[in-house]
């Protein structure tokens, strides 16, 4: 192979790359379903959480770690480490992760939510309040 065609090979090959690296930024990763119940309002050591994002952080740490399960609860092979769940909670007090009404939903109840993750995001919505 020339050294020409070899570029535009590669050239080509990282195009493709890009290109895809774009279009899966969007892409579904998947999702679980949990309840948020009244044991995740509260941390491991037992004081009150304050706000969405760490209830549902709690409600993954009381599945993987804690192993304190609602019968609603699904699994989830993401947010298995404390880390994870970190990053978990960093993208939930993002812009667009829920909606005023979820907050509310999860802060003042026991809802059934669903959690889509993406890439870089997750969305979570109210199954049943």
């Amino acid at each position: 192979m020339t050294v020409s065609k070899a570029m535009t090979v590669a050239v080509l090959a990282a195009a493709t790359t890009l290109g895809a690296g774009a279009a899966r930024a969007d892409d579904m990763l998947g999702s679980y379903v949990a309840r948020i119940s009244d044991r995740d309002h509260r941390a491991s050591d037992g004081y009150p959480l304050g706000s969405a994002a760490q209830m549902v952080r709690q409600d993954r740490a009381n599945w993987h770690k804690f192993h304190r399960r609602d019968s609603d609860d699904h699994g989830d092979p993401w947010f298995r480490s404390d880390g994870s769940r970190a990053d978990l909670q960093r993208m939930l007090e993002r812009g667009g992760a829920m909606s005023n009404a979820t907050r509310r939903a999860i802060v003042n109840g026991e809802p059934l939510i669903e959690v889509d993750i993406y890439p870089d995001r997750v969305r979570v919505s109210i199954v049943e309040d």
